[in-house]
Formats: C-alpha cells, sequence, structure tokens
C-alpha cells in the first residue's frame, strides 16, 4: 500500500500546506545516516535464539508481532514499548518498533530465516516525513532505514507494505503470536488458536533461564532500583508535608527509572497506612502519615527492557513501633525461609510453600489463626491466606512477570535451573476492617522483595544492597535523612 496525502495522520488542528511549501520540504536534504557499526543489545545471541526457537517448529513459518501504538486520548498515543518476545528475536527495544512484525521463514534442513518487517525511515521526496504525527521524523524521531536495520540485528529486512504478500497464495503452517497486533491476526484465515498459544508458550519457556548477558541487565535494573529507594528516603520530609505524599514519593522514583533506564518496570505502588493492604494499590492519592509504614513497590527497566521488582515497607517515622516491628519480623522470617528453599532442582512453588509455614505458624502463635497452623495449610483449608492471599514470587525477566505463558509443568509445576531469575516476596496484609485482628494489628500491609538468581548451589540475592531487617532499615534511613 502506497502512503497518500489523505493516509497522513495530520491532526484536525494542523495548518494547511501549499504545494510551495510541500515542494520546498522535499529539497537540500543533507545524507544523515546511523553510524555504521551500530549494533542491537544483545546483537550477537540473537542467531541462538532464533535456532532454538526454529528448532521446535521445524518447517513453520512463526509470525512475532512487536505490536502496535494504542490511543491514550484524541491524536495521542500511548509511549510506545514492543512485546517482549519480540525484543528479544531482534534486539530492538525503542519506540521506533510499532507496528513492526518479525517472520521466521522455514528454509527446509537450514531450519528457518528470520525477516524483520518494517516501516523504513520515510524518504524526504514525500510528506510522512514533515506531516505525519504519529510516525513522521519531524514529529516522533528518526527510524533506521532498511538497510540500517540490518546492520543493527543482521537480519533480513523487508518493508512493512509487503507484510500482506505473505498471506495470500499457497502458505505454510503458520503460528501467529495472536492478540499482539490486531492488523495481522486480520491478516490470516483459518487461524487455530491452540497452535498459537503453542506459539506463545514456547516463547515464554525460551526465556526462563537467562544467559549471562541477561542476568548483568537484571542487576542493572536492580542497581539502578536501589538508587531510586533510596532517592524516596531522601525526599521523606517534602513527601510528608504533601497533602498527596503517595504521589510524590511515586514521582521521585519514577524520575530515576527514566533517567537512568526505559522507565519503571511497572506502575510504582506507593502505598502509605492501609493502602497497603491493597496488593495492587497505584492510585497512590493519600497522605503519609509520620507514624504509618510505606511500602514501596518499584523497579526500573533498562533501556533493553530487562526489569527488576523490589519492595521494601519502610517506617515513615524513621522506627518500626512494636507492633509494626511485629508484623515485619514474621514476614522477614517468611522470606528468609523462602530464600533458603532456592536451589536447582527444588520445585518452583517450594519456595512459597516454605514462606507460607511461616506465616501460618506466625498467625497461629499470635493467636489470630485459631486453628493449628498444619490445618490451615491443608489445601482443603487455606485459612491463613485471609492475612496473605498472593502467591510469593515469580519469574523475573523482560517482563515483571516473566514467561507467564509458559505451561504448568515447565514452570509453575516445574523444578528451578541455574540460570533462572525471580522474586521471593511473601507479606501480610492486615485490613483496616478486620475483626479477627487485634485492633493494634488492623490496617498494616508488610511486603518485603527481592530479586534472586539460581547458582549451582543456591540463589544469589540481587537486591542485597538495600536492608532487610528492621535495624538495618532504621540505620540506612537515619544515614540518608541526616
Amino acid at each position: 500500500m502506497t502512503l497518500r496525502q489523505a493516509d497522513l495522520n495530520t491532526g484536525s488542528h494542523d495548518l494547511p500546506v501549499s504545494p510551495a511549501l510541500d515542494a520546498f520540504m522535499a529539497t537540500r536534504w543533507a545524507p544523515s545516516p546511523l553510524p555504521a557499526d551500530r549494533r542491537a543489545p544483545g546483537h550477537d545471541r540473537l542467531p541462538g535464539r532464533h535456532a532454538r526457537l526454529s528448532a521446535a517448529f521445524p518447517g513453520e513459518r512463526l509470525v512475532v508481532p512487536a505490536g502496535r501504538l494504542k490511543v491514550r486520548c484524541n491524536d495521542l498515543d500511548h509511549r510506545f514499548r514492543p512485546h517482549s518476545a519480540y525484543a528479544w528475536l531482534t534486539g530492538l527495544t525503542g519506540e521506533d518498533q510499532a507496528d513492526h512484525v518479525l517472520v521466521l521463514e522455514p528454509a527446509g534442513p537450514a531450519g528457518h530465516e528470520p525477516v524483520l518487517h518494517l516501516r523504513p525511515r520515510s524518504p524526504r521526496d514525500g510528506a510522512e516525513f514533515y506531516r505525519d504525527r504519529r510516525y513522521g521524523e519531524f514529529w516522533v524521531g528518526r527510524r533506521p532505514d532498511l538497510a540500517e536495520a540490518a546492520a543493527l540485528t543482521g537480519l533480513r529486512t523487508e518493508h512493512l507494505d509487503d507484510l500482506a504478500k505473505l498471506f495470500t497464495g499457497p502458505q505454510p503452517p503458520t503460528r501467529v503470536l495472536a492478540g499482539t497486533d490486531p492488523f495481522v491476526d486480520s491478516l490470516r484465515t483459518g487461524a487455530d488458536a491452540l497452535r498459537d498459544r503453542e506459539l506463545a508458550a514456547v516463547l515464554s519457556e525460551l526465556r526462563l533461564v537467562k544467559d549471562t548477558w541477561e542476568v548483568d541487565q537484571l542487576q542493572l535494573a536492580v542497581d539502578h532500583t536501589v538508587l531510586g529507594f533510596e532517592d524516596v528516603v531522601r525526599a521523606l520530609p517534602a513527601a510528608l508535608r504533601h497533602p498527596r505524599g503517595e504521589r510524590w514519593i511515586e514521582g521521585v522514583f519514577d524520575l530515576r527509572a527514566r533517567a537512568e533506564g526505559n522507565g519503571t518496570a511497572y506502575t510504582t505502588i506507593a502505598a502509605s497506612g492501609a493502602h497497603a493492604c491493597v496488593l495492587h494499590w497505584i492510585r497512590n492519592d493519600g497522605a503519609l502519615a509520620p507514624d504509618a509504614l510505606l511500602l514501596l513497590d518499584a523497579g526500573v527497566e533498562t533501556d533493553t527492557l530487562y526489569s527488576a521488582d523490589i519492595t521494601r515497607t519502610l517506617p515513615l517515622s524513621g522506627t518500626f513501633t512494636p507492633a509494626q516491628r511485629q508484623a515485619y519480623d514474621l514476614v522477614l522470617a517468611a522470606q528468609s525461609a523462602g530464600i533458603a528453599a532456592l536451589r536447582p532442582g527444588a520445585r518452583f512453588r517450594d519456595f512459597h510453600r516454605a514462606a507460607m509455614r511461616v506465616i501460618a505458624e506466625g498467625l497461629a502463635d499470635w493467636g489470630v489463626l485459631r486453628i493449628p497452623a498444619d490445618q490451615a495449610l491443608d489445601e482443603d483449608n487455606g485459612l491463613y491466606r485471609r492475612y496473605t492471599l498472593c502467591g510469593s514470587g515469580h519469574m523475573l525477566g523482560l517482563d515483571y512477570h516473566d514467561c507467564a505463558q509458559a505451561r504448568a509443568d515447565r514452570y509453575l509445576d516445574g523444578t528451578l535451573e541455574e540460570g533462572m531469575v525471580l522474586t521471593v516476596e511473601p507479606g501480610l496484609y492486615l485490613q483496616p476492617d478486620d475483626e479477627t485482628l487485634p485492633l493494634e494489628l488492623r490496617g498494616l500491609g508488610i511486603r518485603i522483595e527481592d530479586d534472586l538468581v539460581i547458582t549451582p548451589d543456591g540463589a544469589r540475592l540481587m537486591s542485597s544492597a538495600l536492608p532487610r531487617t528492621p535495624e538495618a532499615i532504621e540505620s540506612w534511613m537515619a544515614d540518608l535523612l541526616r
């Protein structure tokens, strides 16, 4: 399809363009190529990733879209982030990847040939580069041309306009990462949802074990996140004075995330007081009370799209009260038990079970749980979950809940392997209106979350630079607030 004047994504308030201006805009532009030696991050790892995916689906065409822009309001789009599977297979992570599609074409005994279909840099003899608000270079920035994209990735590149031709005439068996790009979904007839889900599952499973480069990227995300937590503590005096102190905290962390990486890995949770009992509190519109706790769940996403995911629960006064300390110590003991259960060959669910045993026993010791812990832990009972509810961790990588499409036998019901990266994050969420609790415990929400990589003999705490014990937290906060 050819871009016509009527097809340009121009705003309703744009000024008309005269023929004279249009002709003038097409003249006297100096060459401005990208550096010839520029390569996508992880460029040398792409062939191995393609080969592993190819081996899973011999003789089949595999279609992996980056995704499309989504409108936020009127003529403004949300900031674009490509699908993680696309980023993993191409090394391309920027906002200029909207609508692009990677196709692995079956190539006989050789496996597959990866072909990247993209919208190349708009030529200066047309109107797109200066009139198209959505894709034009003057509006949203430079895109590589076909040759530059080939050099960046080592892949054969084709114009995005030629993608539809693949879906005409005789075709090989085809699987699509469905639900990512409605236009790609619409091109195919006779879609097989089960086969497409298998492709999504394999793309997740191939990413379960991280290589050394990926672990380094995740460590970088963690290190930047640590800086963000330090920024937050330094900003507490100002946040405590603001009527929406949670928003102040959110903004402080998000500034660090944008300054150091692509942004936040997910919407920051800055939950003070009883808001911390809401597991995914992202309204962040509350004030901070000096005698309350702050649950901060936040992570930086690197420019390569690898994510950290860390939670700390901090006393806004700088010192835990006895009731806060009682609840915090139980969550810390649960997390420590979960971390101790991590090792190659352990079941993925083992660390959650270890953490929940500590939680249930602690609740029983307090008299909150009025049945024995063993009875509460029985799958047919589970009463302890009233106070903790959710799982205690997840895989971590390009998505902060990584590899979520993997089949249960490879992930949730599978075993841990060296190189897997995951979180351990038990919590207690003691609702403010829960009459089964003593008054001093109501309204306390506590979660402690750390990022770990499985090693040959256990796990390495990647987020060890942030203190976990109450004494260390109080000392750390005091040092930062001097």
